[in-house]
C-alpha cells in the first residue's frame, strides 16, 4: 500500500466520523454558504506572477516543515506579498492542518483560498464552502471519471472554483470536462515523492487552453517559473520553499518582487 492509498483509507474513516458529528444541514446553515467566492482562475489569468502560496506544517515526505507560525500571520504575509491565492492544507494526520486553519485564514485575507485536501466525498465540498474556501482541489489519482464529474459539478453549483490535479497523461485524459476551471500538474510523484518539472512541461501541450494551467510542487526558483510560463502555465503552487523559512510572507514577497522584474 503506497502513501496515497493509506491517506485515502484514513480519509474515508475520517469523513464517516465527521458526518456523524456535524450533519449536512448543520454545514449548510453556515453563514459562509452565502458568501460570494472569489475566482482564483480569474485572478491567475490577469496576474503576472501567478503565485499560489501554501500554508503547510508538515508532509509525509519532509515530516516537520514549520510548526511554529500562526496561520493568521502567514495568510496576512502572503496577502501583503502579492500572492494570487493561498492554499491551506486541512488534512490533520499527514499534514498537520485543520478546518480551523481555513477559518482563520479566511478571517485574515480577502484573496482566494484553496482548500488543499484529499476530497473523496460530496460532504467535504459542502464543508469547504461552509468554512470559507473559494476553491477546492480534486486529485485525479484517487477519483474515477464519474467521481470527478459529480464532485466538480457540485462545487461549481456552490460557486467554488475547481482545481484538478494530475500526475500523468492517463489521469489528464480521463479528467478533461467543462466543470473544471484549472488543471494542476503535480511534479511530485505521490508514490515515490521524487520531483521532476519536466512532468509539467510534457503535459502542457495536452491541456486545452480553456483551462488555467497550474504547476505544483518542487518549484523553488524564479527561473523555474519563467521556464514554465513559456509552456503556458499561469499558476504556480509553492509551499515548502516559503514555509521552511522563519517568515514565509517576507520570503514570498522577495520571490514575487524578483519574478516581476
Amino acid at each position: 500500500m503506497n502513501i496515497l492509498d493509506k491517506i485515502v483509507a484514513d480519509k474515508r474513516q475520517e469523513v464517516d466520523l465527521k458526518k456523524s458529528l456535524i450533519t449536512l444541514p448543520q454545514l449548510e446553515a453556515s453563514v459562509m454558504m452565502e458568501r460570494t467566492s472569489v475566482s482564483l482562475a480569474e485572478v491567475l489569468r490577469k496576474s503576472n506572477s501567478g503565485i499560489i502560496a501554501e500554508h503547510k506544517r508538515r508532509s509525509p515526505s519532509k515530516s516537520v516543515i514549520n510548526q511554529s507560525l500562526s496561520i493568521q500571520d502567514v495568510a496576512k504575509g502572503y496577502t501583503n506579498a502579492g500572492a494570487c491565492g493561498i492554499s491551506v492544507l486541512t488534512d490533520g494526520k499527514y499534514f498537520g492542518g485543520s478546518l480551523d486553519d481555513l477559518v482563520l485564514a479566511r478571517a485574515s485575507t480577502n484573496i482566494p483560498i484553496l482548500r488543499k485536501e484529499f476530497i473523496i466525498d460530496e460532504y467535504q465540498i459542502i464543508e469547504a464552502k461552509a468554512y470559507g474556501a473559494d476553491v477546492i482541489l480534486l486529485i485525479a489519482a484517487i477519483l474515477s471519471k464519474e467521481e470527478i464529474k459529480t464532485l466538480s459539478e457540485l462545487a461549481k453549483g456552490l460557486g467554488l472554483d475547481v482545481l484538478l490535479e494530475v500526475h500523468n497523461e492517463e489521469e489528464l485524459e480521463k479528467s478533461l470536462m467543462p466543470s473544471l476551471d484549472m488543471l494542476g500538474v503535480n511534479n511530485r510523484n505521490l508514490k515515490t515523492f521524487e520531483v521532476d518539472l519536466d512532468i509539467s512541461k510534457s503535459l502542457s501541450v495536452k491541456i486545452p487552453d480553456d483551462f488555467v494551467k497550474v504547476s505544483e510542487s518542487g518549484i523553488s526558483s524564479v527561473k523555474a517559473i519563467r521556464d514554465l510560463k513559456a509552456f503556458g502555465y499561469k499558476g504556480f503552487l509553492i509551499g515548502e520553499n516559503f514555509m521552511k523559512t522563519d517568515n514565509p510572507g517576507e520570503n514570498a514577497k522577495k520571490f514575487i518582487d524578483e519574478l516581476k522584474k
